[in-house]
């Protein structure tokens, strides 16, 4: 049995291996972008429900965006706060500002994808690029970082959504590090041309492809996946690239307590498993491997089995995924939460464990 564990252990360090140098070592090691500046008419969507403190201050930033021809098209979802309000205050402020009103439909009710159908129906513009209510670019040149990837073939872009630092957290480095670690994997995959995901905080594509899908049609029933399982469906190796310069970041508020960070975590997990059928699998391979990497070494330890070897393979596979992750985290300006890399990544792999358990016995709540 102990030499079973053994091999099954070294069969665990390769995959490990695999993953973090061949798979996700596409974006680690991937040379800096440099792309030339279009100026394409761009539709800025951004869809919000009850978010009157954040639209409050992050609408104005999206209005200076430095870009020529741009349009923001504000979706306010049966809101009962002040959201609309502000709404109708910045569409008279700014002459780029759209508004679309959403009124509560019982079909539709608490849905976001039914509203952003709306606001994408009414942008003017073939080229659509979305973010979060809750969020704010990092510079003035986000939308022209972001549509400088579109091209004739390249007509989805995915960006990178961060969240703000907050200095003397470390429950906030396990978010950062949570975050990159997701944007690695599909930033990752996306190079090696098996694009699964994107995040709606930062997410470029062109109507055409919405249209493609039927839009949100074929899983319109999920409360969540408006960005990860629409471009599960649309993305192919032809039509999906990336956007990684730090101009084009945007950044989100994080949550402060961690069972917010968990509810809202046990969301994106249950929506994962509407992916196909090979991004499913991948994760999972991905996780499981994590966890016995874990699980493993500690009964062959135990037992002093090859003991030498295995501390050796323990060394080696924290030294590649440290290598990997830590060119990653220069390139998205996480390099901070490296320092913690083996504590941060125990406590994910055992709070991925809890959502999983957790999600089997009840189901989250999605969209406010």
């Amino acid at each position: 049995m102990l030499l079973f564990l053994f091999c099954l252990f070294i069969v665990v360090v390769v995959i490990q291996f695999l993953y973090y140098v061949v798979f996700f070592g596409k974006f680690s090691f991937a040379k800096k972008q440099t792309l030339t500046p279009k100026r394409i008419p761009i539709s800025v969507i951004v869809c919000a429900k009850n978010e009157a403190e954040n639209v409050k201050q992050f609408v104005p930033i999206l209005a200076e965006q430095d870009y020529p021809d741009f349009e923001i098209v504000l979706i306010d979802d049966a809101s009962s706060d002040e959201t609309l309000d502000l709404f109708e205050v910045f569409e008279k402020q700014y002459s780029n500002i759209k508004l679309v009103k959403v009124a509560n439909n019982e079909a539709f009710w608490g849905n976001k994808k039914f509203a952003l159908t709306l606001g994408i129906k009414a942008a003017k513009n073939e080229y659509l690029l979305f973010t979060d209510a809750d969020c704010y670019p990092t510079s003035r040149d986000w939308i022209k970082e972001m549509s400088s990837n579109f091209t004739q073939q390249k007509t989805i872009v995915l960006g990178y959504g961060a969240y703000e630092k907050i200095k003397g957290s470390f429950f906030n480095k396990i978010i950062r590090f949570e975050t990159l670690l997701t944007a690695v994997q599909y930033f990752g995959w996306a190079k090696i041309g098996k694009p699964y995901m994107g995040v709606g905080r930062n997410l470029a594509y062109k109507r055409e492809e919405f249209f493609k899908t039927n839009g949100f049609i074929d899983h319109m029933k999920i409360r969540s996946g408006d960005d990860d399982l629409f471009i599960n469906q649309a993305s192919t190796s032809k039509n999906t690239t990336i956007c990684f310069s730090r101009e084009s970041f945007t950044f989100s508020k994080p949550k402060t307590t961690f069972s917010d960070w968990f509810t809202q975590k046990r969301r994106h997990v249950s929506t994962a498993k509407h992916y196909k059928a090979f991004d499913r699998i991948q994760l999972a391979l991905f996780f499981l491997t994590q966890l016995l990497f874990i699980v493993l070494p500690i009964v062959l330890l135990i037992f002093q089995f090859q003991w030498i070897v295995v501390l050796s393979l323990i060394g080696f596979r924290y030294l590649f995924a440290w290598i990997s992750m830590g060119f990653a985290a220069g390139k998205l300006n996480e390099k901070d939460t490296m320092y913690w890399f083996p504590v941060i990544e125990l406590v994910l792999i055992f709070t991925q464990l809890n959502i999983f358990i957790t999600n089997t016995f009840s189901k989250p709540v999605h969209w406010k």
